[in-house]
């Protein structure tokens, strides 16, 4: 498979060859299933909490006498089985990440590659610069590679410092160094603006 490369201004400069075994195979879709959950897991916050009947407040003297009311036994008025008592087992502060095999993250990401690639959304260009930190001059290098759609992803292995600049008041525009990308940001991307670099960078580490 030979991806056309093209400069700043849409031309075509050059190719550059993939290989079949790593971009040619089936889409494995269950591995890009594994990747995204993941990633929406290690992303959440995990703020929740609810009060126990340590930190509701209210008296911890005991209301009435153990016996001889008549009325049910009761140690305090927070308890859980009264109205504005504690919470038993509610949720608590926690991080919701987890472990995901390596092999799994690769092959995800080797899937979410070869989808976009099949799907004709990939373009290889020879370098990702502007020539001044303006997000004018970004949405004009953007509008002339046609990555004109509702969410562009931008890859090289070492983002340029003006670039990161100029894209990040940009809307739908996300700039991501090559040992950082995951599956979810491929697949939520409907362009993906890829250097040269950094394609022969992510073809040496996945194959």
């Amino acid at each position: 498979m030979q991806l056309d490369v093209v400069n700043s201004q849409n031309e075509k400069v050059g190719s550059l060859d993939l290989r079949d075994e790593v971009f040619g195979g089936r889409v494995n879709a269950a591995l890009i299933w594994e990747s995204v959950v993941h990633a929406n897991a290690a992303q959440r916050r995990g703020t929740h909490a609810t009060k126990n009947r340590a930190l509701v407040s209210g008296s911890g003297k005991k209301p009435w006498k153990q016996k001889g009311t008549g009325r049910a036994r009761v140690g305090e008025i927070r308890n859980p089985l009264w109205r504005k008592g504690g919470t038993v087992f509610g949720p608590q502060p926690r991080s919701y990440d987890y472990n995901l095999p390596r092999k799994v993250e690769r092959g995800a990401l080797r899937a979410a590659l070869s989808q976009k690639l099949q799907d004709g959304v990939v373009t290889a260009v020879e370098a990702l610069q502007v020539g001044e930190a303006k997000t004018k001059a970004a949405a004009d290098l953007l509008r002339q590679l046609g990555a004109t759609g509702r969410r562009t992803l931008l890859v090289d292995v070492q983002p340029d410092e003006k670039l990161v600049l100029a894209v990040r008041n940009l809307p739908g525009v996300a700039l991501v160094a090559s040992n950082r990308l995951s599956a979810r940001e491929l697949m939520q991307a409907s362009h993906v603006v890829a250097t040269r670099a950094a394609i022969e960078r992510l073809q040496d580490v996945l194959g």
